[in-house]
Parts: C-alpha cells; structure tokens; sequence
C-alpha cells in the first residue's frame, strides 16, 4: 500500500477522533513526536507491526489500512454517537489538482485539500481497483457540459486505465491534465476523444499507445448553487 496514503489515512483518522500527536505516541511508547514525525516526514518509513496493531485497534479499523496484512482486524468503535464505524469507510485525498474541460490545465502540486470518507461497500460498486488507487480533483472548465460542470468533484480510479472502454476519463497531454469523453472502436481499437459540449474539439482515431491516460471517472459531485 502506498506510503502516503497509509500517512494521509491515519491523520485524517487522528483528526475526526480529536486526538492529538503526542497523546497517540504516548500510548504506542514512543517519544512525544514520533506520530508527528511519521505523518508529516515520513520518519520512520512504515509502521511496526507492534504499532500498526495498537493504532487498528485503538481506532476499529482493518490493519490492512494501515499497511498489514489483510487478515488483521481492529476493535469495532465508533469515534463519536451517531458516527459510523471507522473500518465501514474510505478515507480518499481530495487532491489540489484541476483536470480541464476545456483548453488544459497545468496540475498543481498533489497535496491534498481534505480527505474525504466514502462508505466501503459503495466504492467498491463503483471502483475496480485499490482504494489507495482513488482520489477526488476538480473540474476546469465548461468543455464536458452538460455532463461535466466547472467546479465539479470528479472520482477518479487510477488503477482502472488499461483496460479503455467507452467512458470519461482524466488525460494528461504535454504538462496539462483535460477530462474527456473516450470511446473505442471495437475493430480498430483506436480511440475517439471528444468533448460533450459541441462548442469544443474532438479528435478521432487516435492511436492508443499516444493517450497518456491518468484514470476513469467513475463518480461525479456537485455543490449546487
């Protein structure tokens, strides 16, 4: 599982339950700042088993989330009444990255700007991959209209970019990332790329060893106005 994610789980987790750094390393028998250490620079590079076990269980999660085994699960809590289990959801980044509908949008660095919990079982309807694969950006522009608004929150899967099939998808073209309609020619398999809004460009048969593709869309969210 990948570092950051295991990192950006945790302090998401840290923060929902109002715990605090020190306390957390207190009761692992570590020094004061050794939760922070971890979190914020990556010191030490994973968790011990011993510490891992001790965090799944303090707060009900799977130590799978944390980096173990598959078969290692947490004491079953709830952080606060009326909240849900801990191990019941997916803790996403939502990523300061905008993937243009319309002319392309150089990314910004990938740090997050919140996580984000998705109920468990729901991903898993939607997602093909690793939840660790997963994460939220925005949309940039009117190019996917209607389907796609600026300002949109788009799920993207990035374990699912292999196997094209029709679909929107987040591509990266020289430095800049657009959102894009894909569809696939079942003789040729060269692919369309177009854009709902006719306003826009859209180019066909394209050769798919050219398309850089980041990930599918597979869920879009809206604040409405």
């Amino acid at each position: 599982m990948d570092a950051l994610a295991i990192r950006l789980r945790l302090d998401a987790l840290i923060a929902e339950r109002g715990d605090d750094y020190a306390s957390l390393s207190r009761m692992l028998g570590r020094n004061p700042t050794y939760v922070q250490q971890f979190l914020k620079k990556g010191v030490p590079r994973r968790l011990s088993e011993d510490d891992r076990r001790k965090l799944a269980k303090h707060y009900g999660i799977s130590e799978r989330l944390l980096g173990g085994p598959d078969d290692h699960i947490g004491r079953a809590v709830t952080s606060r009444p009326g909240a849900a289990m801990a191990g019941d959801y997916v803790l996403i980044p939502q990523l300061d990255i905008g993937a243009s509908a319309g002319v392309g949008a150089e990314p910004g660095p990938e740090s997050p700007l919140a996580i984000l919990a998705f109920q468990s079982t729901w991903v898993r309807s939607v997602a093909s991959g690793r939840p660790e694969a997963l994460s939220v950006i925005q949309v940039e522009g009117d190019s996917m209209l209607p389907t796609l608004a600026d300002g949109d929150n788009i799920l993207v899967d990035t374990d699912d970019r292999e196997r094209l099939r029709d679909g929107i998808y987040v591509l990266r073209t020289d430095d800049a990332l657009l959102v894009k309609r894909l569809s696939v020619n079942p003789a040729t398999r060269r692919l369309s790329i177009r854009s709902d809004n006719d306003a826009y460009p859209s180019w066909d048969d394209c050769d798919p060893s050219t398309v850089a593709v980041i990930g599918r869309v597979v869920w879009v969210g809206r604040r409405l106005v």
